[in-house]
């Protein structure tokens, strides 16, 4: 669709300032970005203060957060302290379709009223409640502000779109449970990055695992620590690598201090940043991507893994199961001894690691081309007053 729509780029722009490696969610808000961006406006919000920017000014915004620039920080203010003050005083247009992809501000306690004031219709991504559903793996305080979140979405939603048909099942229960309004909403699924065509696979034909994501409690890092101690003591110098890749996190005390100052994890290594390319170089070259998560809210480094043609042993989530099926070994996050059988199992030839490989041959990740196919028509209903 080409209408003007408005984007709300917040969490870009905050994530990009910062320094910081983008995360899954960021990549979806740089997707719709790239999708949608060049016929529409930016909103930023600044506190209780929001702004829809000049379209000339959002297309400068937008070509910096998926561009970048050596001079980002002093462009972005520059533009920011003449556009910001402009955009405030240049109202949307009544009607006109409100994007928001990361759950930014959705806890603002002005952002109903601001769309109710504009006569905008709201349209959300939401990605996870995982605060509300799993509150002891977040942040204090989280499970309150996810809540404020999703009761400020559903009463100002004029779409919802979910990143799964499981995320949209709870949020329509938690809707049903708290007497909210729910649209009927669509569910599509997200897609990786394109990996690099004649992609090496990395290594010194050392035999290796990997695990991806933020390091926080949730993700379960404490099991593949205390598991990898196990394998050392057992195997000595023939114990296979685990690589962990993702930045530092929170509530996951134990395991951070395990990887600063644990015993036996000499063949544990932790890489902080990995660009896309050199991440699926070392996803096509390792054993088995592992992700014992308590809890997910899709689960992409698991389809990129399956899309490489790379083994997963994962925990039995039922998004796991929506997206890709019966293909990787599941074991429950709880068990550390059907976890340590199944890495050994993985680490030489094995029945079961063949199977998988056999059934990725008719696998097909999801695309952002299939994503977007959902989501166009979606919003052009929305837009019409038909969703």
């Amino acid at each position: 669709m080409h209408a003007e729509m408005l984007i709300d780029v917040s969490r870009l722009v905050w994530r990009t300032w910062t320094g910081r490696l983008p995360t899954g969610i960021d990549r979806v808000c740089l997707a719709y970005v790239e999708r949608y961006g060049a016929h529409s406006r930016a909103v930023v919000q600044r506190g209780e203060t929001r702004s829809a920017l000049s379209f000339a000014d959002s297309q400068a915004l937008f070509g910096l957060l998926t561009k970048g620039s050596p001079y980002f920080k002093r462009r972005l203010v520059t533009l920011l302290s003449r556009a910001f003050p402009l955009g405030m005083a240049n109202r949307p247009r009544a009607g006109t379709l409100y994007l928001n992809i990361g759950h930014t501000g959705l806890d603002s306690p002005g952002l109903p009223a601001w769309i109710a004031r504009n006569g905008l219709k709201a349209v959300y991504l939401i990605h996870d409640l995982i605060p509300i559903e799993a509150p002891e793996f977040c942040r204090p305080g989280e499970a309150q502000k996810h809540v404020r979140r999703m009761t400020n979405a559903l009463t100002s939603a004029s779409g919802i779109i979910a990143n799964s048909a499981v995320t949209l099942a709870e949020l329509h229960y938690f809707a049903e449970e708290n007497g909210l309004p729910c649209p009927q909403g669509i569910a599509a699924w997200l897609a990786g990055p394109t990996p690099p065509a004649g992609l090496p696979v990395a290594g010194d034909g050392r035999s290796y695992f990997i695990t991806i994501g933020t390091i926080e409690g949730r993700k379960n890092h404490i099991l593949l620590l205390r598991l990898w101690q196990r394998l050392a003591r057992r195997l000595g110098c023939s114990t296979p690598d685990l690589l962990i890749v993702g930045q530092r996190g929170w509530e996951a005390e134990h395991a951070l201090a395990m990887l600063d100052r644990g015993r036996d994890l000499d063949a544990v290594y932790e890489l902080s940043r990995c660009e896309d390319a050199e991440l699926a170089r070392l996803i096509r070259g390792a054993r088995a991507l592992l992700m014992p998560s308590f809890a997910e809210g899709f689960g992409l480094p698991v389809i990129e893994a399956l899309h490489l043609g790379t083994p997963v042993i994962a925990s039995d989530l039922p998004v796991f199961r929506e997206i890709v099926g019966d293909i990787p070994t599941y074991v429950p996050s709880y068990d550390p001894v059907a976890w340590e059988q199944a890495i050994l199992d993985f680490c030489g030839p094995s029945a079961e690691r063949e199977r998988q490989v056999t059934a990725m041959n008719a696998y097909r990740a999801p695309t952002w081309q299939g994503h977007f196919a959902a989501v166009d028509t979606y919003l052009a209903d929305v837009a019409a007053g038909q969703a």
